[in-house]
């Protein structure tokens, strides 16, 4: 399969907010008129971070550079995906324009489960804070203490939630962008936060473990941390090796408008070479899902599909950037 090459992602920016379920006369003067008519619509605040795209893409899609409702709700379960995703707009640029009676009850619902066939025990925290640029969250749920990786926003009932499921003993950050609220998750679960000490910044000093060298790290014998250098010094990707899985921060991710591999070059902190010499740390690696801070996930139907997505993105950037 032919892979492209993106180049762009949208800036970050930084903001405090409430998610909100209902509409105010100031806000609903703000709605986009991309929204079809109905009760969801997306205000003028939305930072194009695609979360409710992949999240609700029966009900957003991007409609002149920002999110937009193309198609009201038609069913209970589009209803749940859409109001998950309002809960999780990191910029609470998702609304109704009446009290959504129901929306508690999805509020329980997180984390969602992302395949429990596939991938028992792993979740989606949603709740994506616009400090990371509305990065995805997971939890996994392990004997040897849950893993969460990455910061999401910060709220009471999603800490209860996770509470519930066993809280957390680490807090993997993937690199620098993506830390969030990741202090007041320390404070509240007593969870070990991990970052690589090439991506410590004033927010992150006080973390309690700071990786160095190029690893590869352990967290018991199902996780390894894999250095992956290149859009930060300091990026590292989680190998959950029982379930095939790697959760990569900003490293790759999946172009929205096809299957095609992305890279955040534009905003690579690093040469375009040593990213490429990460991802092809990645081919000695067993795994077949991309579970990424930002964008749609991917699952390959094996691991020699995974290379070959891999070995295309490598051979199609290297002519592009011209790099021997």
């Amino acid at each position: 399969m032919a892979l492209s090459l993106l180049f762009a992602a949208a800036p970050r920016a930084v903001a405090s907010f409430r998610a909100s379920s209902a509409s105010s006369p100031a806000l609903d003067s703000g709605r986009r008129p991309q929204n079809v008519p109905g009760d969801f619509f997306v205000d003028h605040r939305c930072i194009d971070c695609q979360t409710c795209r992949w999240m609700a893409p029966e009900v957003f899609k991007r409609v002149d550079g920002k999110a937009a409702v193309a198609a009201q709700p038609i069913s209970d379960d589009h209803r749940t995906k859409a109001l998950q995703a309002l809960l999780s707009c990191p910029t609470a640029s998702i609304h109704t324009e009446k009290p959504a009676k129901d929306i508690l009850q999805v509020q329980n619902m997180f984390p969602l489960p992302i395949d429990t066939h596939l991938l028992p025990g792993v979740y989606h925290c949603g709740y994506h804070s616009e400090d990371s640029f509305g990065a995805t969250s997971y939890l996994i749920t392990h004997p040897d203490g849950n893993i969460l990786v990455d910061s999401p926003r910060y709220t009471t009932k999603l800490a209860n939630n996770i509470e519930e499921l066993g809280g957390a003993r680490y807090m993997f950050l993937t690199h620098r962008d993506d830390v969030a609220d990741h202090r007041k998750w320390a404070e509240r679960l007593k969870c070990e936060r991990i970052i690589h000490s090439g991506d410590v910044e004033r927010a992150t000093v006080d973390v309690e473990r700071k990786l160095t060298g190029n690893g590869p790290w352990n967290i018991g014998a199902d996780f390894e941390l894999i250095h992956t250098p290149g859009h930060t010094q300091g990026s590292v990707c989680l190998f959950y090796k029982p379930v095939k899985a790697l959760f990569t921060g900003d490293h790759v991710a999946k172009s929205e408008e096809s299957d095609d591999l992305y890279l955040f070059l534009m905003y690579s902190r690093q040469p375009v070479s040593l990213q490429l010499d990460s991802m092809r740390k990645l081919l000695k690696l067993d795994f077949e899902w991309f579970l990424p801070g930002h964008g749609y996930r991917i699952h390959y139907k094996d691991v020699h599909a995974k290379d070959s997505a891999i070995e295309s993105l490598i051979a199609i950037t290297t002519q592009a950037r011209g790099i021997l």
